[in-house]
This record gives C-alpha cells, sequence and structure tokens, in this order.
C-alpha cells in the first residue's frame, strides 16, 4: 500500500494494519482488500460485533475472531481516534459527526501521528496484547502481532527499492557474436 502519510505528519490506519498484517500474516491480506472498501467507522463496526449475523464478506465472526487483521485494526482505530480527539476541540468532532450524518458522508479515515511518544507506544502494544488474548490468539503470537504493530509505527515506512538500470550495450562498431542454435 501507499506510505499513507498526511501532509500534516498523520498515518492512515488502514496502511498501517495492512503492511502489520503482511508481516505477520499475509493469509489475512484477502480480509483487509475486503475490508479497504469501507470507510473506518464501517470496518470497525463490523470487526467489532459480537452478534451472529451473516456477513456479506462470506464468513462469521467465528473465523475472526482469532485473526491479527482485526485486532491491529481494532486497538489503531481506538488510539487514533483517540489521540486526534486530544488534538481537535471535542465540541467541533462532535458537530462534524453530526453534519456527517446528516449529508451521509462516511467518515474521515483514521489517521495516527507518525512521531509517538514511548508512552504512546507501550500503550498500543499493551492494547494490541490485551485484544488478541481476549479474541483467543496465543501470547507468543499476540505479543510477536504488537511487536509488529510499535516496529511499524516506529520505523520508517521502507523506500522501494529503484529498479536496476540495463547495463548498457557494448558499441565498438563489432557484430554481436553469433552462438550455434540448437533445436
Amino acid at each position: 500500500m501507499g506510505s499513507g502519510v498526511t501532509s500534516s505528519g498523520w498515518v492512515m490506519v488502514r496502511d498501517v494494519v495492512h503492511d502489520v498484517v503482511a508481516e505477520v500474516a499475509p493469509e489475512e491480506l484477502p480480509l483487509v482488500a475486503a475490508l479497504a472498501r469501507f470507510d473506518d467507522a464501517t470496518v470497525v463496526r463490523r470487526l467489532g460485533r459480537t452478534g451472529g449475523r451473516r456477513e456479506p464478506l462470506g464468513f462469521g465472526l467465528g473465523e475472526v475472531v482469532a485473526m491479527a487483521a482485526p485486532v491491529v485494526w481494532l486497538v489503531l482505530d481506538e488510539a487514533g481516534r483517540r489521540m486526534a480527539d486530544a488534538a481537535v476541540d471535542a465540541a467541533a468532532t462532535r458537530s462534524r459527526a453530526v453534519l456527517r450524518r446528516v449529508l451521509r458522508r462516511p467518515s474521515a479515515p483514521v489517521a495516527l501521528p507518525v512521531a509517538l511518544t514511548p508512552k504512546q507506544l507501550a500503550e498500543i502494544r499493551r492494547r494490541v496484547v490485551e485484544t488478541a488474548l481476549t479474541r483467543g490468539l496465543g501470547e507468543r503470537r499476540a505479543e510477536a502481532i504488537a511487536d509488529a504493530v510499535v516496529a511499524r509505527l516506529v520505523l520508517p515506512e521502507p523506500e522501494p527499492e529503484p529498479e536496476p538500470e540495463p547495463e548498457p550495450e557494448p558499441d565498438d562498431g563489432a557484430p554481436e557474436p553469433r552462438t550455434p542454435e540448437r533445436g
């Protein structure tokens, strides 16, 4: 996925989710891709459900409970919303939410600041482990997911490696040597 870093220095939650899932549970990338078509509020609502409704994604909550993607998405969404609320006046946030509902516009994507404090990182790590254990993942798996989340939030996204330049053809005027063809 793209870097997802906004001009104001925030990284999109869905991009962090994609990167972490690609590292710790690549088999769950189809779930992340399916959820990417929804706005973040809808994704969180669907992943946070405990009811038994039939899901349009083709699987029920039982299959989602012990997966890494829902854990990462739910915890980062919660952290991003909490940090955004702290950065913006709560009254303005509520009035925008009401206006969005009236106009039926999707909510803005949730983002996290690029520069998190050690205390914020520790809290996110703790919440990932706690949520993963609650959703049926083992302790080692929960710790691995939490470590991957923190690593992704701390380390800048790696730049794609540049394409190697093709070696220039020798142009000394001599014809190319021919090799016998086998056939």
